[in-house]
């Protein structure tokens, strides 16, 4: 079992690249078998879940070209089986876009139930929802989504709440359904336009991507294309705060501005100087931050998967601050960690009461999900002393070559992979 060794204590200064969107990658790569010719995608993250997703289309006879470690030729061309049963599928979330991608293709599909990281409810009745207003027969069977229709056609689907998932997977599915569908209550995150932009690039005719109605007029196939994922949103995200705990001076390149808006607001707001030019944001931190309230929204609001980052923010900052998640349920597992490293942070519901302290000291913790687990690794980065992390491969789900970019900027992170190697690091990094 992989796990970090880290020593706090040096701020992080330098530049770092920022790769592919990860969410976006998934739905990429997914409809990207919706074509017999070949699709080549470019910027694709080399993480443990998009890995997953190119053996899955693989394990069911479609062709994976890796061109080089971020480009693919992908081609649903040689497709034999619309059964997707592999055990390393069941590990991620967004297996269900293969769902949507092989059912608007070959009018069935069998995917496993997804898995992904345990941070509250994440129902996918929405997904099944919008799936049968297409006209699919959709049911559950033996930790199976079996979905199969004579035809697609197109409907007017309402989404009773916002799901970038579901909205991604019914657009797809969409895509080549008879007539026309309307998508209302759609989310609006950065990625969702992103497939858009990939799906009408092949031929599909989609519009209003980006907004909360999402009009799709299907199309009877769909051909070959050249296309570049958009940056990652919370990787860049994730390297700003961790110039803010570390005190830093860190430029994260190669990103869209704009999409960041609300977490360089926050980061303003509490008291970091944010730079922004055309593909890049600079994060200084001098001082100590200041406390504030924060409540995590659909796009463009502040995201969830940066409220861990903004939690170990806060507890090194002054006076209190309140954070309320409103998207999952169980997404502050995480602080009983941060606690254990000195923090003082109280959960009630859906809401963490922070009180700022001036340090935090290292301990052996582990990462409960993704994002959690790379905050965790921001407040080591900040912490007096060695802090040793366990269950890294979650983060490795979503973040690339994360160890050696923080060592770039000055960072002392190690990647171990056994308790021996632990203990050698911990005496070479003390």
């Amino acid at each position: 079992m992989e796990q970090y060794v880290i020593r706090g204590g040096s701020p992080l200064v330098g530049e770092v690249e920022i790769g592919g969107a990860k969410n976006a990658a998934l739905g990429i790569i997914a409809a990207s078998i919706m074509t017999d010719d070949v699709c080549l995608v470019e910027n694709i993250p080399d993480v443990r879940d998009t890995d997953v997703m190119l053996q899955a289309i693989e394990s069911i006879g479609g062709t994976v070209e890796h061109v080089d470690r971020h480009t693919c030729r992908i081609s649903g061309g040689s497709i034999t089986d619309q059964r997707i049963d592999t055990e390393y599928i069941k590990k991620i979330r967004a297996s269900y876009y293969l769902l949507g991608a092989l059912l608007g293709k070959y009018k069935k599909a069998e995917v496993p139930m997804p898995g992904g990281c345990n941070i509250g409810l994440r129902s996918i009745d929405q997904h099944l929802k919008g799936l049968s207003a297409l006209g699919a027969s959709v049911k559950i069977q033996h930790g199976m989504i079996c979905a199969e229709a004579e035809a697609l056609t197109g409907a007017h689907i309402y989404m009773d709440v916002v799901s970038v998932g579901a909205t991604i997977n019914v657009m797809i599915a969409a895509s080549m359904a008879e007539g026309k569908t309307i998508i209302e209550n759609a989310a609006k995150e950065p990625h969702v336009v992103d497939v858009a932009n990939f799906l009408n690039r092949m031929g599909a005719n989609i519009r209003g991507a980006g907004t909360d109605v999402i009009r799709i007029k299907g199309v009877p196939s769909l051909h070959g294309s050249e296309y570049m994922i958009i940056p990652d949103q919370i990787e860049a995200g994730t390297f700003m705060f961790a110039a803010a705990v570390t005190k830093g001076d860190v430029t994260v390149k190669n990103v869209v501005p704009k999409h960041l808006e609300s977490i360089s607001a926050k980061l303003q707001e509490i008291g970091c100087q944010v730079m922004e030019s055309d593909d890049a944001v600079r994060v200084v931190a001098t001082k100590r931050l200041n406390h504030t309230q924060v409540k995590t929204l659909p796009y463009p609001g502040f995201p969830t998967d940066m409220q861990p980052q903004i939690t170990v923010a806060l507890a090194l900052s002054k006076g209190t601050s309140i954070v309320t998640e409103s998207i999952f349920e169980n997404r502050f597992k995480y602080v009983d960690e941060l606690v254990k490293m000195g923090a003082s942070i109280k959960v009630e519901g859906n809401t963490a009461i922070i009180d700022g302290v001036e340090g935090i000291t290292g301990a052996d913790i582990s990462a409960p999900d993704l994002r959690a687990g790379a905050a965790l690794v921001i407040a080591a980065l900040a912490a007096e002393g060695v802090t040793v992390i366990e269950d890294v491969a979650y983060i490795q789900r979503g973040y690339e070559d994360f160890h050696l970019k923080l060592k770039a900027l000055g960072g002392s992170i190690e990647l171990a992979d056994s308790d021996r190697e632990v203990k050698k690091l911990k005496l070479k990094v003390s």
